[in-house]
C-alpha cells in the first residue's frame, strides 16, 4: 500500500474529530471566526515544534522559503480560512453531517475549474460524475424545509466553502513541490509550521479589528480550544505529507472518506438525524466524487 494511502485516511479522521470540536465551540462558546481562531493558534507553535524537531533529526538542511513558496501557502492559508469560517457557520444553519457534506463537492469543483480556467479537458465519464454530484446537491438543499428554494444560502456557503477547500489544497501542494528537493516529511512540517504562523497572525489582525474581545475569549479558554488546535495541526500534518507524495486531487479525492467519519459523529455524537433524501442526496455526491477519479 502507497504510503499517501493511510496517512490520508488518518488525516481525514482527525479532520472530522476537530469539526467536532469546534461545533461544540461555536455552539455558544464562541464565534465562528474565534472558533476558526482556535484551529490555528494553538496549532502554530506544535508545527514549529515538529518542524524543528524534524529538521534536526533528518539532518537535511532548511529548505530555501522562496517567493513562489510564500505565495503558495498565503494563498492557500487564506482559502482555509474562509472556508474553516464558512463550515463551521453551516454547522449552526443545518445538521452536522449535511454541513459538511456540502464542503465535498470541491473534487468537482476543481474539476470545472480546470476545465473553464485551464483548458484541462474532461472525459464524458468525468461530466456525468459531475451531474451525479449536482444531483445529490440540489437534494440536499431541497430537503431541507419546506418551500426552500433550490439553491438557498446553505447551497452557496456549502458550495463556496468546498470551492476555497480546493483552492487551499492546490497551494499547500505547491507549497511542498516548492521545498523540493527536501524529504516529503520535512517539506511537509515546514510548510505546515509556515501556513499555521501565517493564519494565526491573519486572524488575530481580523479578530481585533472586527470581534474585539474574542482574541480573549479564545485564550481564557485554552483548556477547550487547545484541543481543537491540536486535533487540527495533526489532521493538517496529515494532509501536508499526503500533498508531497501525491497529487492533491488524488488525496483529495480519497479524503471523501471522512463524510463516512461525519455520518458516524452526527449520529452517535449529536444524535441527529438524516431524513432519507438528505442521506440519498450525500450518497449521490460521494458517488460522483469516487466516478470523478475513476473516469479521470
Amino acid at each position: 500500500m502507497s504510503l499517501w494511502i493511510p496517512i490520508t485516511i488518518a488525516a481525514a479522521a482527525m479532520q472530522t474529530l476537530r469539526f467536532v470540536l469546534q461545533k461544540r465551540l461555536a455552539g455558544g462558546v464562541l464565534s465562528s471566526a474565534g472558533a476558526t481562531f482556535a484551529r490555528f493558534l494553538f496549532a502554530a507553535p506544535l508545527a514549529l515544534v515538529i518542524a524543528g524537531v524534524t529538521l534536526a533529526a533528518t539532518g537535511a538542511a532548511m529548505p530555501a522559503l522562496t517567493l513562489g513558496f510564500w505565495g503558495f501557502v498565503l494563498a492557500g492559508g487564506i482559502a482555509q480560512i474562509v472556508a474553516t469560517d464558512l463550515t463551521v457557520r453551516l454547522f449552526g444553519m443545518r445538521n452536522f453531517a449535511v454541513g459538511v457534506a456540502f464542503t465535498k463537492t470541491e473534487t468537482v469543483q476543481v474539476a470545472l475549474f480546470s476545465a473553464l480556467v485551464l483548458g484541462e479537458t474532461v472525459s464524458a465519464g468525468g461530466w456525468a460524475a459531475i451531474a451525479v454530484g449536482l444531483a445529490g446537491v440540489l437534494m440536499i438543499s431541497r430537503a431541507s424545509e419546506r418551500g426552500a428554494r433550490l439553491f438557498g444560502r446553505v447551497a452557496v456557503m456549502g458550495l463556496a466553502a468546498g470551492a476555497l477547500f480546493g483552492i487551499a489544497a492546490i497551494g499547500y501542494r505547491g507549497a511542498t513541490l516548492a521545498l523540493e528537493p527536501a524529504p516529503f516529511f520535512l517539506r511537509a512540517a515546514v510548510a505546515l509550521a509556515a501556513a499555521t504562523v501565517l493564519q494565526s497572525v491573519l486572524m488575530a489582525g481580523w479578530l481585533a479589528w472586527r470581534e474585539p474581545g474574542e482574541v480573549g475569549r479564545v485564550l481564557s479558554g485554552w483548556r477547550r480550544t487547545a484541543l481543537v488546535g491540536v486535533t487540527g495541526m495533526l489532521g493538517s500534518l496529515g494532509w501536508f505529507a499526503a500533498f508531497a507524495l501525491m497529487n492533491a486531487a488524488y488525496v483529495r479525492a480519497l479524503g471523501q472518506v471522512e463524510i463516512v467519519f461525519t455520518l458516524m459523529a452526527s449520529i452517535l455524537l449529536f444524535r441527529e438525524r438524516l431524513r432519507p433524501r438528505e442521506g440519498a442526496g450525500i450518497a449521490l455526491v460521494i458517488l460522483s466524487l469516487v466516478a470523478l477519479v475513476l473516469a479521470g
